[in-house]
Order: structure tokens, then C-alpha cells, then sequence
């Protein structure tokens, strides 16, 4: 029986930068084949030179993740070309503060394709061929931000809070076919999402490190993995407070 901590093969979405890029360079150092999907080609293309340059192997797709349809048939495709997916990571995510007094449907819209849809699609996208072959791994990349609602963030981490629950639901069901499932759930990690976020980042952690603290989790098949701890203890605190007194510590926080 194979190690299931190593992983043959890898579908990664958003992974022309931030934490989708670091886990696709240190899972291609591991000897895993890479396929890097985003929507940004070029950048794509310069990644996977680089890995190839080091002794890796990679492929790239250009996708859209705000489309299923189009998602569903890149992971299907690749599956095919590399002889069947070890490792599925749906990375890909948008963020956008708005305060909810201003909130419109198409403030709304971008982040549930991509963050809901495109986050469906990408984990589902092979599923029925895991399920036959009875292995995988599938991996969603959350957020610390699904414990609550935020403030200026109801919608993300409503988008956050839904892949949370759907990553819980499938890890449940799919232990039984021998498919792994880990629900990643970052704090502050310093990519270019975060370099244009204005409001204190408590515990960035830096990318490299996130990348080694995720693939850990995923070899050691964690349901969860959250981090930093520091922030990770104080959200989930925060999670059984009272309405009230999270309304009123919150106000605080804010000034």
C-alpha cells in the first residue's frame, strides 16, 4: 500500500501566487507532479519554468475558477493526463471589504463564484474517479474569518463558513472510501490579498511558512488545519461568545 502522505500527483487553483504558488513549489520539491490553475497564464507559465528548472514536474491551466462548468472539466482533464489526481487543493478565493449598510447583490456575486462555486467545482471535479479508486486527498483553503462574521466582511466570511461546513460534511461521508479531506483555515499570511488590506493584521505569518505549515497538516491527513495558534485560539474563543458580548468586543476592536 502507498504512503498517503505522498502524493504522486496535484491540482492546485489560484496558484499563480500567495499560498497557491508556495504549495505548488514545495509540493514539486517533494517530487509531486504539479498542476497549477489560475487565470493568470503568464505567471503560471513563469512557475512552473522555475519548477522544471529546479528538477520538477509541472503542468499548467489557464482557468477561470468563477466558472464550475469550466472547472469541473480542467480538474476532469487533468485527471486524465496524469493518470489520476492524488491531491486536489481548491485554493483560489477573493476577498473584498465593504461595509453591509452598502452592500449590493453584485458586491456579492464575485466572491460566492469564486469562493462557493469555483471552491465546489474544484473538489468535486473528480471525486466519482477517487471514490472508484478508493484514494485521494482533497483540501480546501478557508479561513480563520468563517468562526464569525466579521465586520466589512459579512459576505467572505459567509463564503469561508459555507466551504468549512461542506469540507466537514465530505470529510465525513468520504473516510469510509478511504478519501482524506482538510479544511485549511489560514490567519494572516503575507501574499499580494493582503498587501492592499488597510485594518490591523495580527500574527501575518509568512508565505513560505504557511505553505510548510499546510502541507504538514495534509501529509499528517489533519481534518483541520488553523493557524497561527495564537490567532486560531482567540477566533475560536470568540466562536462560543454570546452575540452581545461578541457584538460589543468587536465594536471595540474597531474603535
Amino acid at each position: 500500500m502507498s504512503d498517503p502522505s505522498t502524493f504522486k500527483t496535484a491540482f492546485i487553483t489560484g496558484a499563480s501566487s500567495g499560498i497557491g504558488e508556495e504549495l505548488a513549489r514545495q509540493l514539486a520539491r517533494d517530487g509531486t507532479e504539479v498542476v497549477l490553475a489560475a487565470r493568470r497564464k503568464d505567471l503560471l507559465d513563469r512557475i512552473a519554468d522555475d519548477i522544471r528548472g529546479a528538477g520538477g514536474r509541472a503542468r499548467t491551466v489557464e482557468l477561470d475558477v468563477a466558472s464550475p462548468a469550466e472547472v469541473e472539466a480542467a480538474v476532469r482533464r487533468a485527471d486524465d493526463e496524469v493518470c489520476g489526481l492524488d491531491l486536489v487543493i481548491a485554493n483560489a478565493g477573493i476577498g473584498k471589504e465593504r461595509w453591509s449598510g452598502k452592500l449590493k447583490w453584485e458586491d456579492c456575486l464575485p466572491l460566492i463564484q469564486v469562493n462557493v462555486h469555483g471552491a465546489v467545482a474544484t473538489l468535486t471535479g473528480a471525486l466519482d474517479r477517487m471514490v472508484e479508486r478508493k484514494r485521494g486527498h482533497l483540501v480546501g483553503i478557508s479561513s480563520l474569518a468563517q468562526y464569525r462574521g466579521l465586520p466589512r466582511n459579512a459576505v467572505y466570511s459567509a463564503t469561508k463558513a459555507f466551504l468549512s461546513t461542506l469540507l466537514e460534511g465530505m470529510r465525513v461521508d468520504l473516510k469510509s472510501v478511504g478519501i482524506a479531506v482538510t479544511d485549511v483555515r489560514p490567519g494572516f499570511v503575507r501574499t499580494p490579498m493582503t498587501a492592499v488590506t488597510k485594518h490591523p493584521m495580527p500574527f501575518m505569518v509568512e508565505v513560505a511558512d504557511a505553505g510548510a505549515l499546510i502541507l504538514n497538516g495534509i501529509k499528517k491527513r489533519q481534518a483541520v488545519v488553523a493557524f497561527p495558534w495564537q490567532l486560531a485560539t482567540l477566533v475560536r474563543s470568540a466562536s462560543i461568545l454570546p452575540a452581545a458580548v461578541y457584538d460589543r468586543a468587536v465594536a471595540r476592536a474597531r474603535g
